[in-house]
């Protein structure tokens, strides 16, 4: 038996504890490595000269040559395989698409040929596909010289080890308009094997038949995916059947096949109602993997949980699963996948009652005799990283962010690439379809940058406002937005990396939780907060509010009538508080033009609340770019009448333009009341945000939305994260050095 410190290593062992136990004993004691992002490419900029750049384009599934320079990937709406250049990860190039009759659902390499499965199905009950043969010794050109008819709609495929044999799943898979989409529905799937001798043309096909297997639908077998391991056995899920295969490929016969079974959820989140709640149950659901690797002799699956039956019940088990070869649970994640997301703020409360963060694609390799498992989640856009030196027992080792919807999950390890292609892609939303390249090799995890503690589960997201203590040295405050009910103030201990959240407290009035649009958060003197609320120029009204440190509300401010009559659906973002007493000024910024302010100007206000009285300043807003607009998004008192002043504009990816820190000087200046003119101030450029949320080689964020400054004159500056809906989720949390007071 080979050393078993390394995944290749998947004999299967009649004694599978104690070929396991070595494992530990041999882990390496080398110094952690991490997973470094190191490039986005969206694949937009794969498009023609001749084509809209706004064309929905997108990556799904993604394979490399076998030198490890060239990406391949599917591009489903556009029937078309499309082709990417990382002989410098870092700076990947455009290399062009390769036309296709129909679908491609999945793509591998094999020596210098690329295997396209493609679909080609007239209807859900007439399936059809074949596998494309393309020589790609030279990348640039492609070159067509095998068509292998598939007999039905294939889905994943996988390439053997040794090279002996392709296997593809013939998913034929349901229509789910008709009859609910329960299935059976006919025809049935299969898993077709291509015996890889001699060149493509003279390659030939074995079919092995599924049907009878399941408890589920067991004549109408749906195989998702499939991954072959050393021995040349297939793993093959089934996921609608909720069942797992084993083939002998060399045989063409199935060795063994189980149940995928069901697990119970603890402390899970299961109503959609814009909290993120983790303390549900859920019992019995079934897992119905979608993706499998094999990780040494166990066998890794990604539980999507993605159908319902005749009565109802779904899958949504949120978990990934370790089975041993004939079928017993070595270790279940349960919701532990999940509350690591939550802590890391990529928690989708939007699909709480359907399945969560919704584990997708899975993978395993081996860089540098270090053991991983790669979990992707398709709805918290991220890819969990565990370390399986021991795989019985796998330990979350980092999180990677991603672009939206992440498919596909490729390890380099020849290269000391991981590569993860997502394909959620709407130009008019302003995200699109990336593949990111991450490097192993860095010495800690870069990311996330803010997380909750891991004492206890603390939920948050779409951090809009951020404050630091009059006091304590690298104690901040944050709020999220009106996102989420129950308005709540973070503690955020910056001394850490990444800066944790200890704490939260939750807003109430009178005892009764509120729920405002916090954009803003500033605190005072005796340590009460002042909270800006925007209003959205309807029912919700622009507030400032009072709060002392338990979370009671105190007070809440409205605008004068005369000046709420100017206000629009823009309205407070960032606020801050000067002085005390009778001297106590509350300022806080409108982010866009009101009714009656010139073209380019946004307010800036200023509330006594001694006296009640409001009056207003003009800033000048940069020029927006094409088809943008630019606003105010937080405010930060500096001491001595200066401020910080975020402005932005609402552009993300290459189209971000305005990301700016600029410094204004009120003093001299007396603000005007409604109906008169008010001062025009001057600013001057801080620090340009641009080149920060590029450096972690993302995708450029749009909502810069929270700055403070600490004691000790420290910048931080965080983004929101919307909630991860039609966004990816990541959340920057930027230390920007000493800012001048």
């Amino acid at each position: 038996m080979k050393t078993p410190t390394r995944l290749t290593r998947t004999a299967l062992p009649t004694a599978l504890t104690l070929a396991l136990l070595p494992l530990a004993s041999q882990a390496s004691s080398r110094a952690a490595e991490y997973f470094e992002r190191v490039a986005t490419f969206p694949v937009y900029r794969n498009l023609g000269a001749n084509e809209d750049a706004a064309m929905q384009t997108v990556a799904e599934i993604t394979t490399v040559s076998r030198d490890g320079r060239t990406l391949i990937y599917t591009d489903s709406p556009g029937e078309r395989i499309g082709l990417v250049d990382i002989r410098d990860p870092k700076s990947p190039k455009p290399a062009g698409f390769v036309q296709l009759e129909g679908e491609p659902t999945s793509v591998a390499v094999h020596q210098h040929y690329a295997l396209v499965a493609v679909n080609t199905s007239l209807s859900y009950a007439q399936p059809d596909g074949v596998l494309a043969v393309f020589d790609i010794r030279n990348p640039a050109q492609p070159k067509r010289v095998a068509t292998i008819p598939m007999g039905g709609q294939p889905d994943s495929i996988a390439i053997s080890p040794k090279g002996r044999y392709a296997a593809v799943a013939i998913e034929n898979e349901r229509d789910e308009d008709l009859n609910g989409g329960l299935i059976p529905q006919l025809p049935a799937g299969f898993l077709r094997v291509v015996d890889l001798k001699g060149q493509p043309k003279r390659w030939s096909t074995r079919d092995v038949d599924l049907t009878g297997l399941a408890d589920t639908a067991p004549g109408d077998p749906e195989p998702e995916y499939v991954s072959i391991n050393d021995q040349d056995i297939a793993a093959v899920t089934l996921q609608e059947n909720n069942h797992i295969v084993l083939v002998d490929l060399r045989r063409g016969r199935v060795m063994r096949h189980f149940s995928a079974g069901q697990v119970d959820l603890q402390g899970v989140d299961v109503e959609e109602n814009d909290r993120i709640e983790p303390i549900g149950v859920l019992k019995g659901k079934r897992r119905e993997p979608d993706s499998i690797a094999w990780v040494g002799p166990l066998l890794a699956t990604a539980n999507e949980g993605d159908y319902e039956d005749a009565e109802g019940e779904e899958g949504g088990s949120r978990s990934f699963t370790l089975f041993d070869y004939n079928g017993r649970v070595w270790h279940e994640a349960g919701a532990s996948l999940e509350h690591a997301f939550i802590r890391a703020g990529h928690y989708p409360d939007n699909r709480s009652e359907n399945k969560g963060i919704e584990p997708e694609g899975i993978a395993a390799a081996s860089f540098r005799k270090q053991d991983f498992l790669f979990v992707g989640s398709e709805r918290g856009n991220a890819v969990a990283v565990y370390d399986v030196a021991r795989p019985w027992a796998p330990a979350m080792h980092q999180l990677l962010p991603t672009g939206m919807g992440p498919e596909g999950i490729l390890p380099i390890p020849s290269r000391n690439l991981l590569v993860v292609s997502s394909e959620e892609d709407s130009a008019e939303d302003g995200y699109r379809s990336t593949i990111s390249i991450y490097q192993y090799g860095a010495k800690a995890a870069p990311y996330p940058e803010i997380r909750s503690t891991a004492n206890s589960l603390i939920p948050w997201g779409a951090l809009s406002g951020l404050t630091a203590d009059r006091t304590l040295a690298s104690r901040l405050y944050a709020v999220p937005d009106s996102y989420y009910k129950a308005s709540r103030i973070f503690r955020v201990d910056a001394s850490k990396t990444p800066a944790v959240i200890d704490g939260q407290v939750e807003l109430r009035k009178a005892g009764a939780t509120v729920d405002y649009d916090l954009e803003g958060i500033a605190q005072a003197s005796n340590g009460d907060f002042w909270l800006a609320s925007e209003g959205n120029g309807k029912a919700r009204p622009n507030l400032l509010v009072r709060a002392n440190a338990r979370g009671e509300v105190l007070e809440e401010f409205a605008l004068p009538d005369e000046v709420a009559a100017q206000q629009t659906s823009n309205g407070f973002e960032g606020v801050a508080v000067v002085g005390e007493g009778a001297d106590m000024r509350v300022y806080v910024a409108v982010q866009r033009e009101w009714k009656n302010d010139p073209d380019g100007r946004a307010r800036i206000g200023v509330f006594n609340p001694a006296s009640r009285e409001w009056g207003f300043y003009h800033y000048p807003l940069d020029a927006a770019p094409e088809g943008a607009w630019v606003g105010l998004s937080e405010l930060t008192s500096l001491g001595n009448g200066q401020f910080l002043v975020i402005e932005r504009d609402n552009q993300q990816g290459p189209a971000a333009k305005v990301k700016r820190l600029y410094r204004i000087d009120l003093r001299g200046l007396q603000p005007s009341s409604e109906g008169q003119r008010f001062p025009l101030l001057s600013k001057t450029l801080e620090r340009d945000l641009l080149p920060e949320l590029k450096a972690t080689n993302g995708w450029v964020l749009d909502k810069v939305e929270g700055a403070a400054v600490d004691t000790q004159g420290r910048l931080f500056v965080v983004t929101d994260n919307d909630g991860v809906e039609d966004a990816s989720g990541e959340t920057r949390f930027m230390r920007l050095g000493a800012v001048k007071r």
